[in-house]
């Protein structure tokens, strides 16, 4: 269930970068797409960080923690590059 949580929270966090980069966005989307791709490493860093408290503080073995870090980045990442790719393509 945790797991759950965390990609909720991701997906919470996209919705944040999502606002800010409509907020901001220039006629060309190049800042919103900016804004969206800035995403990927700072959830990447959220999700590294969940790793190594579920490693070293939760008592999982990185063997364990390593594939539920991957779907936990995999999820909202994904959609943040979908997300940019589409803001690309508008004024293309």
């Amino acid at each position: 269930m945790h797991t759950v949580y965390v990609i909720v929270g991701g997906l919470m966090l996209l919705g944040l970068f999502v606002l800010f980069a409509r907020a901001l966005s220039d006629p060309r989307q190049t800042r919103r797409r900016c804004l969206l791709l800035a995403f990927v490493p700072v959830w990447l860093a959220c999700a590294t960080w969940n790793l190594w408290v579920g490693v070293s503080r939760a008592g999982y073995g990185l063997g364990e923690e390593l594939p539920v870090c991957v779907v936990v980045f995999a999820v909202p990442a994904a959609l943040a590059l979908w997300l940019a790719h589409r803001a690309g393509k508008e004024h293309a």
